[in-house]
């Protein structure tokens, strides 16, 4: 392919090394929109596959004897997609630039990802590592004329200064904690430094380090267009987004059942399925598709009990209808389809509703989908519920302290099978006592105390978001309400608040004749923990700010009606909010979650 003077348009297959290794500066052009990616739909996914790899690295280190050529060829690479680029005139001696004119928000994940390792490794003292993976994130500085020419990717001008801040390790954050750039690094670089630190043996460090380094900057693709440099790069931008209009799957679903019943009428056979309702986008995973098609695909993994592609539900459909009836098979569909709408739609008890909002809505664990069309089939309520509080209590505890979902696809499958073997009558048991009797590390219910450790020590405010967040402290409040009080229900346009502020140097100083390196490291490592967040409303967060703890003792006294901060006052009273009080409390709202969420050995589920 050629474009404008005959020059030809290149494709190749790329990883980060090969993206970022030489001298090099990509910049975003001004016609592109600032950085959008979000942890649920993007950077949690991103590093699920990321860890996968790193983990297959390892087993197969393991197993070829330490070979790093055999081990990298028998893991299977991820593609993140394409990008296209055009190369841009430079003046002799400068660093070569090219504009991202698309695939600008996974480049700058990437980079934000490589920069969080390195970042890690660097920390952790893993040096050899950190100094390959520096290599694809700076430019050598004595290749560089202007001080920000030493990132290898330079955003549009509303993300430059929070990309500086995240990217140069000896500059703060302070101000741009709410940039989805600065979130992304804190996301990436914790959820690295827990992986790095998940062994007994300290000798491991390294050779897991090398294992996260071969994913991050090896394992990863991308197809990388790029355009001759006289091409307008706005057309070409346009262009390439031009929205097209592919035959879906649930197009071909229907026209393969309608010519099989050979009905006129459609909505005999297709039911509602035509309404805009189910053509809205919806994701599942990281794709954008109408809801009938992911639905389609969650029905299909339902009645087959196998995981299937989004480009494979048709030809499953069509395997799985040949030897039934297609009527038959048509009334299931629509009946359990029917039932998700209706939960969806507000058609919920108290129970449901509250399981909707939590899993559904905050944490948009979609994976699970195909169990909650079975457990939305149970005709008793009592078992429904059942079923549905032991999912949710199960999916807490793991996100408060796992904080992984990546075996959750094989998890739904093993509980559709149970489901389907024992019956729904006894959905709420069968449910319960699958989830209990996971062992493995990716799927186990974890016990009282691991959850009171994590809570004591997990930085929760950075890993998780504000909704997975929020919605913690939100059952913290529902629980400690009581039919006493005059509003049951929680709002949810509360936002969290630290109580020892983030920025706590000038209003909450440390004591005197205490080492003062060892104290600032003691007490960052406690702010973003539980213990020390509450739930207010937007006023009062604006106007507590930074401010000393007895003005927000006083503040939170006489205007906030929230249970958990009048809980918090009494606890706090006559007493310090210092770093013992933020572990106390911390293991207090331990107990507060096992109220709302009842673990494994909860007498509950007796």
């Amino acid at each position: 392919m050629r474009g404008k003077g005959n020059e030809k348009i290149d494709t190749d297959v790329l990883n980060p090394q090969g993206l970022f290794q030489a001298p090099i500066r990509y910049t975003i052009p001004a016609f592109q929109r600032r950085y959008v990616w979000e942890q649920d739909d993007q950077w949690e996914p991103l590093w699920d596959d990321v860890r996968k790899m790193a983990e297959r690295y390892l087993e197969e280190l393991d197993r070829s004897g330490n070979d790093r050529v055999l081990a990298a060829k028998n893991v299977a690479p991820h593609f993140l997609g394409a990008i296209v680029i055009r190369q841009v005139s430079v003046g002799i001696g400068d660093i070569a630039r090219w504009e991202v004119i698309d695939g600008q928000q996974r480049m700058t994940t990437l980079q934000l990802l490589l920069d969080a390792v390195q970042h890690t490794c660097e920390d952790l003292g893993l040096d050899n590592t950190a100094k390959r993976l520096s290599m694809l994130v700076s430019n050598n500085e004595y290749l560089i004329r202007e001080e920000d020419q030493v990132f290898k990717l330079w955003p549009t001008t509303e993300d430059q200064e929070a990309f500086r801040r995240a990217m140069n390790n000896k500059l703060a954050t302070d101000g741009f904690e709410d940039s989805l750039i600065v979130q992304a690094h804190e996301y990436f670089q914790l959820h690295a430094q827990e992986w790095l630190s998940d062994y007994s043996d300290p000798d491991l460090a390294p050779v897991r380090a090398e294992a996260l380094e071969a994913a991050v900057s090896g394992l990863l693709q991308v197809v990388v267009i790029s355009i001759p440099s006289e091409d307008d790069p706005y057309i070409i931008f346009e262009t390439l987004n031009a929205r097209g209009t592919p035959l879906l799957e649930s197009n071909l679903i229907k026209n393969y059942v309608m010519s099989l019943t050979g009905e006129v009428d459609q909505s005999s056979i297709w039911g509602d399925l035509d309404e805009d309702w189910w053509s809205e986008d919806v994701y599942q995973g990281r794709l954008l598709m109408p809801r009938k098609d992911a639905l389609l695909n969650y029905w299909m993994v339902m009645r087959k009990g196998d995981p299937i592609r989004a480009d494979n539900v048709f030809r499953s459909f069509r395997n799985h209808i040949n030897s039934l009836s297609v009527g038959g098979v048509m009334a299931d569909l629509k009946r359990d389809l029917g039932n998700y709408r209706r939960f969806e739609e507000g058609m919920r008890t108290p129970d449901e509703e509250r399981f909707h909002y939590r899993v559904s809505r905050v944490m948009r664990i979609g994976v699970i989908t195909p169990a909650l069309l079975l457990i939305l089939r149970v005709p008793r309520e009592e078992e429904r519920v059942k079923a549905l509080q032991a999912l949710e209590s199960y999916l807490v505890w793991r996100m408060l302290c796992r904080g992984d979902s990546k075996d959750y696809n094989r998890l739904t499958l093993d509980l559709v099978y149970k489901l389907n073997r024992h019956g729904l009558d006894n959905a709420g048991e069968v449910v319960f006592t699958h989830l209990k009797e996971q062992e493995s590390y990716s799927r186990e219910w974890p016990d009282y105390q691991t959850l009171e450790d994590n809570l004591v020590r997990r930085h929760l405010y950075r890993v998780l978001t504000r909704g997975k967040l929020r919605l913690v402290l939100e059952g913290i409040e529902e629980t400690l309400r009581t039919s006493m009080s005059e509003q049951i229900e929680v709002p949810k346009d509360l936002t969290i608040e630290h109580v020892m502020p983030q920025s706590w140097e000038s209003t909450w100083p440390l004591r005197d004749r205490v080492d003062q390196e060892d104290a600032t490291d003691r007490r960052n490592s406690l702010v973003h923990t539980i213990g020390n967040l509450t739930l207010i409303n937007g006023y009062l967060n604006s106007s507590l700010s930074n401010a000393p703890w007895e003005d927000k003792r006083e503040t939170l006294g006489k205007h906030s009606i929230l249970h958990l901060n009048k809980d918090l006052l009494e606890e706090s009273r006559n007493k310090d909010w210092d770093e013992e009080f933020i572990q106390a409390r911390s293991k207090r709202m331990a107990k507060l979650v096992a109220q709302v969420w009842p673990g494994p050995d909860s007498p509950v589920w007796d």
